[in-house]
């Protein structure tokens, strides 16, 4: 399956750690061509979540002159499961007390409610960090504002492109609800979500999004009990005909939520069918809050225009199959900030799209481009019937699908497995989907 593959409540209080993102410039002779006379490279960051706040933390941290905008009040955060794998806690310096939830317990039921606990391959130390986007989200943002980002809170309306080569962006954004304002950058990154109004001025390109519905349920104590340590997910054409439903636990509720790219306008359809199904566990709860939001599909058709770049949401950072955004988030903010950094000589020097393309794109793609088809196609064999689906969820009591699973999952770095017991796995997912009829399914389509 997954084998070898990389796959708003009172906030608390917390003191903001030094991430220290490595910074590229001390070692380098500023080219006198492009060198910045009596002034830094100035970066404006666009969006303030997990993608914006990591490139804002790397931007200033690294000398380069740094705005980070982002709405006032902040923006709603985006309905989200809130998983994290183990490695990001320690990669992006995720204080512990952040954590709701260690979740050492994943259970997915199949459309016939067969139920297969996935998480029997565990360490006594592993488990998955569940938290609330809003916590995760204001606390990467102080910690860029700590490094030296500037913080902007308003919302930005347009982007004008420069008239010449060297010539600045201008961002136009109003503040304090009316007031009309403008600021001249010389880099642009553009993380504010989906609905990226700077990916529409670059002409990035559309692409297909999901739409994620989550309702936020305070249960009983007795109940909420159920979820201490674990998240469920379902599968079936009654919660969603192309993705899965979940129950994740947060810190005195949980996430019950869905998602869909075929059917958006039947949302609320899917919504009500997860809600059935986990009914007896949340019955007596109370819905403390609704969110719904767009999700991308696949990574845009452009990333890299001029001096400006897309990360996170933006750019279509998102795996199917599994839905993760937050950690790709993070990492393609990073590796955006430092790629400016490295390219600036630290602030010292202008860039363009060709620097911007080979220290951010270039190695993004390397690393990930196919850890996101592989994850697109186990999607479209396994989510597209129930056939598929019960197949999907047979293969996961497989403890070897859940070991290579897992540690891909956990670490973000490939899981060492055996040619036996790759073969071993081939074998099992073709008996699999032959029990479940769904090659006799696909070949009876293809034959009429």
């Amino acid at each position: 399956m997954a084998a070898k593959i990389q796959t708003s409540f009172g906030l608390p209080s917390f003191s903001i750690p030094t991430s220290k993102p490595k910074p590229y410039f001390k070692s380098f002779t500023v080219s006198a061509s492009k060198s910045i006379s009596g002034r830094k490279l100035r970066a404006a960051v666009i969006g303030g979540g997990p993608a914006g706040s990591s490139a804002a933390e790397a931007l200033a941290f690294g000398g380069v002159e740094t705005f980070l905008f982002e709405r006032n009040p902040p923006s709603v955060a985006k309905p989200c499961g809130g998983a994290i794998p183990l490695c990001m806690l320690e990669e992006f310096n995720i204080p512990h007390h952040l954590i709701d939830r260690q979740v050492t317990q994943m259970r997915i039921f199949s459309p016939s409610n067969i139920a297969v606990d996935f998480g029997k391959t565990l360490k006594p130390h592993e488990f998955i960090a569940m938290l609330r986007r809003e916590v995760l989200d204001s606390f990467l943002r102080s910690r860029a504002h700590s490094a030296g980002a500037t913080a902007v809170a308003g919302l930005v309306t347009g982007l004008d492109l420069p008239t010449a080569p060297a010539a600045p962006y201008t961002i136009h954004y109003t503040a304090n609800g009316s007031s009309r304002r403008s600021l001249a950058v010389d880099v642009v990154i553009g993380a504010d979500g989906a609905n990226s109004r700077v990916a529409r001025s670059i002409g990035a390109g559309d692409y297909a999004c999901a739409i994620a519905f989550q309702e936020r349920i305070k249960l009983p104590d007795e109940k909420m009990a159920h979820y201490a340590n674990l998240a469920e997910m379902y599968v079936g054409g009654d919660v969603s005909p192309d993705f899965y439903a979940w129950v994740f636990p947060k810190c005195d509720h949980v996430a019950v939520g869905t998602g869909t790219v075929r059917a958006k306008k039947d949302i609320k359809v899917y919504q009500h069918g997860i809600r059935e199904r986990v009914m007896p566990k949340i019955n007596g709860g109370k819905v403390i809050k609704v969110e719904a939001h767009p999700i991308p599909e696949h990574p845009r058709p452009v990333r890299v225009k001029g001096r400006v770049a897309l990360v996170g949401d933006a750019a279509g950072y998102v795996t199917k199959c599994s839905g993760e955004g937050i950690y790709f988030a993070a990492k393609s903010g990073r590796m955006c900030g430092n790629a400016v950094v490295k390219a600036s000589e630290g602030g010292e020097r202008m860039i363009d799209e060709s620097d911007l393309r080979r220290e951010y794109l270039k190695p993004w793609d390397a690393e990930y481009a196919m850890t996101f088809r592989f994850l697109d196609l186990l999607q479209r064999v396994f989510y597209g019937s129930n056939a598929c689906r019960e197949a999907l969820v047979e293969l996961c009591g497989d403890e070897y699908v859940q070991r290579m699973t897992f540690e891909s999952y956990l670490y973000k770095k490939l899981a060492p497995g055996t040619p036996w017991e790759d073969a071993k796995l081939l074998i099992n997912t073709i008996g699999t989907m032959v029990r479940s009829k769904v090659v006799e399914t696909r070949m009876n389509r293809f034959i009429l």
